[in-house]
């Protein structure tokens, strides 16, 4: 099934459309009139997903992630269920990765996770957030999260809008990543800080 935003637009369309504006960091208000196609499509991601955590082989469920996402994900890409995402067209998942039980990711801002990586149960990719102030605070702040090749994500780790975690590198396990994370370190503790080089 195809997603509605995902339909051919005119580039003035496209840069209107709430979906492009968010993966492009637009600040998304309060009262935006797009904004009820958020859950809409939360909820058409909701069906796979159900689908997707009921399955209990590989390939099923690469094929379902693959319709979650819009891209096809690689058969070396082994997903633990349950996994939760909020949209999934925003998310692109390389080669050899490992997702393992009850992961979250929240997409709409933009989540590249490139080949190698591993990611520990119960992780938080959190791309959205929303404002300070109190009369925007309906409103969402979208901003990309990039993890590069071969980085490990333990377990319960957060990892925060705006963060590119480094090839290589290392999130200590319960830890909550607010800044960028360097090539070949290991991070640790709220907020995560570098422990040492690898």
């Amino acid at each position: 099934m195809q997603k509605e935003d995902n339909k051919k637009e005119s580039p003035k369309q496209a840069a209107n459309n709430i979906f492009y504006r968010l993966k492009n960091g637009e600040i998304l208000l309060p009262g935006d009139p797009e904004a009820y196609r958020l859950r809409e499509e939360s909820y058409l991601t909701k069906k796979l997903l159900l689908q997707m955590n009921n399955a209990t082989d590989p390939k099923e469920i690469n094929d379902l992630l693959s319709k979650i996402t819009g891209s096809q994900i690689d058969e070396s890409v082994a997903v633990f269920t349950p996994l939760y995402i909020n949209y999934g067209k925003h998310t692109k998942i390389g080669k050899n990765v490992f997702i393992n039980f009850n992961c979250v990711f929240l997409d709409l801002g933009g989540i590249t996770i490139e080949d190698g990586v591993l990611i520990a149960p119960k992780v938080s990719l959190l791309t959205e957030g929303h404002s300070i102030s109190p009369s925007e605070r309906h409103g969402l702040v979208p901003k990309s999260i990039h993890i590069k090749k071969n980085a490990w994500i333990g377990a319960n780790a957060t990892i925060l809008q705006g963060v590119t975690i480094g090839e290589n590198s290392v999130v200590a396990a319960g830890s909550v990543v607010s800044k960028d994370v360097p090539d070949n370190v290991v991070v640790g503790g709220t907020p995560a800080k570098i422990i040492k080089k690898i």
